[in-house]
């Protein structure tokens, strides 16, 4: 059994107070943290030189984030792909591939892009209208989503790439579980169980979310009600764990920081999503912004990238 390392995380780095914090994004040409708050409709920006914070408000609901190369943002928000005008506080959608029948019950949810810029975003299952979460593309060299897995899924979640890319990960976040695929040039097959989280112990009523990868392979999984993030190596084995025992739904996270060894970390208010919000007086933070300092042990790896659109 591989033995596990752990640290603890005692206070936030930046009091953010967000009901559903998600998808932090590393921009390191600024040094500023992008992130979301889904409920509220919120993109926030936080320099991480400066410390300050900025809070833009939205219409509608974005669930996360890609940086564009001409230096703006896409998003996947609730209908689908679109275009970020941060200054005016507006998002153009590019596509809307739900069938109407299915747009009413269900949102888009995590995304990341692969090198060639194609968005790869799945939406969460609505089990009281029986719609499974399922997985979509857009590719911005054809201008058009394609639904590249049915499913059925729970709530799609934290996905990426290996650093050949020639995998892909998926997480399907109520079954506990973190898929690997085969991945060619935008093309998925093979689909496998790489993490089945409750054969590791870990307790249920906790959930996989949002990941990312370092540059030895490894998958960060940010666990919902678990108050840590946990590493899975290459065979899926948890060997690193950062508890924050202040903060219950660790929701997602990523590397940044001048030389990438800075793991960012979202969080979401214990009322989030149907939650008991009577919790939070045990867990004060949870909704805060979190940063791991892994200098000497890990850093980013290369798992998204730019949106090419």
């Amino acid at each position: 059994m591989a033995t596990v390392t752990s640290i603890v995380l005692t206070k936030p780095l930046a009091k953010t107070s967000c009901t559903l914090g998600e998808g932090p994004l590393y921009d390191p040409t600024s040094a500023v943290l992008y992130f979301v708050d889904i409920e509220k409709s919120q993109i926030l920006l936080f320099n991480t030189a400066t410390s300050e914070l900025s809070v833009s408000q939205f219409d509608t609901p974005i669930s996360c984030l890609a940086l564009r190369r001409n230096g703006e943002l896409a998003c996947v928000a609730g209908s689908g792909f679109a275009l970020i005008d941060l200054p005016n506080r507006s998002l153009n959608y590019i596509s809307k591939p739900l069938p109407p029948s299915t747009a009413a019950h269900v949102r888009f949810n995590d995304g990341a892009c692969d090198s060639k810029g194609r968005f790869f975003a799945g939406t969460v299952c609505s089990s009281k209208h029986h719609i499974p979460g399922q997985l979509y593309c857009f590719d911005p060299s054809t201008g058009s989503a394609t639904l590249v897995d049915e499913g059925p899924f729970t709530d799609c979640n934290g996905l990426g790439w290996s650093a050949d890319e020639k995998t892909f990960y998926l997480t399907d976040s109520l079954v506990n579980r973190i898929y690997a695929y085969d991945y060619n040039d935008g093309k998925l097959s093979n689909r496998r169980d790489f993490v089945n989280a409750l054969e590791l112990g870990l307790p249920e009523r906790t959930y996989p979310d949002g990941l990312c990868i370092d540059s030895e392979g490894g998958i960060w999984s940010a666990r919902f009600g678990g108050s840590k993030v946990v590493r899975h190596s290459s065979d899926g084995a948890i060997d690193f764990e950062i508890n924050i025992p202040s903060a219950l739904n660790i929701t997602a996270c990523c590397f940044g920081g001048p030389n990438d060894d800075q793991l960012f970390i979202t969080t979401a208010h214990c009322g989030a999503v149907g939650g008991d919000p009577s919790r939070q007086a045990r867990y004060p933070d949870s909704g805060d912004v979190f940063v791991a300092d892994l200098a000497g042990r890990y850093k980013g790896g290369k798992w998204r990238y730019h949106f090419s659109g």
